[in-house]
């Protein structure tokens, strides 16, 4: 890039953009911000927002001193190895996808260790977040923005996490998000048994109550349990030779989770399970709280809306360098990000101007008009040879 933009001087501009890069005290998320506004504005013309999706990302790393690095699960390589995970936050659209928010998760051993932050220059205010906490954040600030709302979409690693989808239902956000086998519920048209009735003395019991022949049940065991008349073969999205389809099925249950210290309840949402006809259990479940009368076909295909932003970092990866990143610092980490994501952008404000439909010659683009005295070189009366 120095190369090209200062062909005489190619030092000194590399020195420059090193500078602008890793040290300038420009802020990232005003930036950002400015892309956001820029790209929302071209794919909204086309299409609303469809869903919120909360993703983390890794960068395989080796050493010790290059911020944010330690061993912990890495997505890219499918397995614990010495990397950093940076936590974002997309809006999307049916088509369209960006990512708005961006934010290098610090593992706990980083957090605490003074020295380290200070060489990488941490900033002080930025304190250890779990993943789940910085999604939260993120997700704050949009809604504070007034980012247009969508569905919040998350792999297990979020929907897990009890406390991330109350958060949502207080913000009254709707989720559709993963969840592993061993998570607790209620068989459908079931929930936890009502406090005992008080005896007149003392304060009067307000806790729910399990016993030896009233238990939650794990969501592996509901599906293993559901009659074959439950399962519907559905088809979500046009794959690379064939339309993707698999069998699922969907109920009404409410979480177990730790409800013996609650006095209400957890509110009733869906649970959807896949189990592909071929494997012998079932293979992903998801929570969502979307309305009791969503259609299967809806709740599938918000589920399966996720694969949108492996296409956005595959493309910000391969083809924008995201993963190319050799300092140590956090706000050169957070500068370069920015700088490819905000490409990204523009590339996807681009991409909108055409339909996907569109064909040569009728894109309606207003070619300029060639001087009066144009002549194609090598024709006939050209003053030039071929």
């Amino acid at each position: 890039m120095a190369a090209r933009i200062a062909p005489d001087n190619v030092r000194r501009m590399h020195q420059s953009l090193h500078h602008f890069v890793a040290d300038a005290p420009w802020d990232d998320e005003v930036l950002l911000d400015r892309a956001l506004d820029t790209v929302l504005a071209s794919i909204l013309q086309r299409e609303p927002v469809v869903a919120w999706v909360v993703d983390d990302t890794g960068f395989p790393k080796k050493g010790q001193h290059s911020v944010g690095v330690a061993r912990q699960y890495c997505g890219q390589v499918g397995k614990q190895d010495n990397c950093r995970v940076a936590v974002s936050l997309s809006v999307t659209t049916e088509k369209a996808s960006m990512p708005i928010a961006f934010r290098l998760y610090l593992p706990e051993t980083w957090a605490n260790d003074k020295q380290r932050r200070q060489k990488t220059g941490v900033p002080e205010q930025v304190e250890f977040q779990t993943k789940t906490q910085i999604a939260l954040a993120q997700i704050e600030r949009a809604r504070e923005r007034g980012v247009p709302e969508g569905v919040v979409l998350a792999d297990a690693g979020y929907g897990n996490d009890t406390q991330f989808r109350s958060r949502l239902s207080e913000w009254k956000l709707h989720y559709v998000v993963g969840i592993q086998s061993g998570v607790t519920v209620w068989k459908p048209g079931e929930q936890p048994l009502p406090a005992p009735e008080g005896k007149g003395m003392g304060r009067p019991r307000k806790l729910l109550r399990r016993d030896s022949e009233h238990q939650p049940v794990t969501v592996k065991e509901l599906a293993l349990a559901l009659p074959s008349a439950a399962w519907k073969t559905v088809a979500w999205r046009q794959g690379v030779k064939k339309k993707l389809t698999s069998r699922f099925a969907a109920v009404r249950v409410r979480c177990a989770h730790r409800d013996y210290w609650r006095a209400e309840p957890h509110a009733e949402e869906w649970l959807l399970i896949e189990w592909p006809k071929d494997e012998a259990e079932p293979a992903k479940y998801w929570f969502s709280t979307l309305p009791a009368k969503t259609p299967l076909t809806e709740l599938v295909h918000l589920a399966k809306h996720r694969w949108i932003i492996e296409r956005d970092y595959q493309e910000l990866k391969q083809e924008l360098g995201l993963g190319h990143f050799e300092g140590r610092g956090w706000r050169g980490f957070h500068h370069h990000a920015t700088l490819c994501i905000a490409a990204y952008g523009f590339l996807v404000a681009e991409r909108t101007r055409f339909s996907p439909s569109a064909r040569a010659g009728q894109l309606e683009l207003r070619a300029p008009k060639l001087p009066a005295r144009f002549q194609p070189r090598g024709s006939a009366h050209s003053g030039r040879a071929a």
